[in-house]
């Protein structure tokens, strides 16, 4: 099969950049791939980019390069096509629009996979109607905007198949979403089998991983371990990672005298090599669509203390086997997880033996190998899009703002019949 995967921006750092690649890599072995980077803003990829896959870019954002697009007359213009509910929507322009539109008519794909909402529309409304049409849901379905949420409800009908990361999130598409003849189903992330010998559980370290951000709750994570630290003073915490929190972390250390036993790392690159160095790690997020670094310490040897958000820890740690699952919010229950594995030297060698036994289902070969299987499938069934009549596919390409205003009049003729009934 030749697959094409359409990306926000494969030069860049990021959770979906990095399972796209693992993802592609394994697929390239049998099969025709490319990855079509919608922006390109350096010469090389950050990350390392997967062997066997062609890379290219649609818009040139390098003010260096001849081809530099900065300067085009469309790149200030805002995106039609390219839904105003998804976040990155002040990024995109009538440029991409146009390119990615282009693109879409012009690819003789098997398959083209979409990794964001915006791009999904991009490849629901303008790829060839021969070409298999596959929008990725890297996040969850509650945590788009209500706008967005009801544009992808009307767009996704011309989808042939909807992956997410959680079971969780693929019944919320189901359930929520009606899409008839599309087909929902989750697929978890990737994670490569660790090139170093894991954790020996021995180390009094603990490790934690990602953006700084308010919604990861840091902030939990130190506030527990200062009970750790009363308790048992010869264990430290290591925090990896950047972003907007970082000041507000270091004052919370400052704050309850933990600058001995809670160290901000910073990036590391590779993340890889740091997780052996602990014991333990621990996730304390509000909501975890997925939770690569979750997966990725596991592989690594160390069992997870982890909050039970939605939706993918509880998908991924089997609770008191390969990790602990403790309720959101809640900095005693995290210090008391922590405390019963630092306390107990054969319980924690346990659960991370069992963790990196227990994760290798997460492995790029068995993934991948899913997704194939779907891809097949789905060709061998013809597009989704074949079976819909012009009418209906005419209405979904018409423009995103008139669907708002659709909805808007839908909602005030419901609002009268209710008050209708009720007089």
């Amino acid at each position: 099969m030749h697959i094409s995967f359409l990306l926000h921006n494969a030069y860049a750092v990021g959770g979906t950049i990095r399972t796209t690649f693992n993802l592609a890599q394994v697929l390239a072995e049998d099969h025709d791939v490319e990855i079509m980077s919608v922006f390109r803003h350096c010469d090389e990829p950050s990350m390392t980019p997967p062997a066997g896959v062609r890379i290219g870019h649609l818009v040139d954002q390098r003010k260096d390069s001849p081809g530099y697009d900065g300067n085009h007359p469309d790149h200030s213009r805002p995106a039609k096509v390219f839904p105003a509910g998804d976040s990155r929507h002040y990024q995109y322009s009538r440029l991409t629009d146009q390119r990615i539109g282009t693109y879409l008519r012009d690819l003789k794909a098997d398959v083209v996979v979409g990794t964001r909402p915006g791009l999904n529309v991009h490849i629901a409304r303008q790829a060839r109607r021969d070409t298999v049409r596959v929008g990725q849901e890297h996040l969850t379905l509650d945590g788009h905007r209500f706008r967005l949420r009801r544009e992808l409800r009307f767009r996704y009908a011309l989808l042939d198949a909807v992956t997410t990361v959680s079971e969780a999130d693929a019944r919320a598409y189901r359930n929520r979403l009606k899409l008839p003849g599309v087909r929902i189903e989750a697929m978890a992330n990737s994670v490569p089998a660790a090139s170093l010998p894991p954790s020996d559980s021995e180390s009094k370290w603990v490790i934690a991983a990602g953006r700084l951000t308010p919604g990861k709750r840091y902030d939990l994570l130190i506030s527990a371990f200062a009970q750790v630290a009363a308790a048992r003073p010869d264990w430290r915490l290591r925090i990896y990672g950047a972003g907007v929190s970082t000041p507000r972390l270091r004052a919370r250390i400052d704050e309850l005298r933990l600058h001995n036993h809670v160290f901000l790392m910073g990036i590391a690159d590779p993340l890889e090599a740091e997780w052996p160095k602990g014991s333990i790690a621990a996730a304390t997020s509000d909501l975890e669509a997925f939770g690569m670094t979750i997966v990725e310490a596991m592989r690594c040897g160390l069992p997870v203390v982890s909050t039970d958000c939605p939706h993918g820890p509880r998908e991924i740690i089997e609770d008191g086997v390969d990790g602990r699952l403790v309720p959101m919010g809640d900095a005693d229950a995290v210090a008391r997880a922590l405390l019963d594995l630092i306390d107990d030297d054969e319980l924690r060698a346990r659960m991370g033996r069992a963790a990196l036994a227990n994760s290798a289902r997460f492995d790029p070969g068995a993934i991948a190998a899913r997704h194939a299987e779907l891809y097949a499938e789905l060709v061998a069934r013809g597009t989704n899009s074949r079976s819909l009549s012009p009418l209906r596919d005419t209405l979904h390409r018409v423009p995103g703002k008139l669907i708002d205003e659709a909805f808007t009049l839908r909602r005030k003729v419901l609002s009268t019949l209710r008050k209708g009934r009720t007089a």
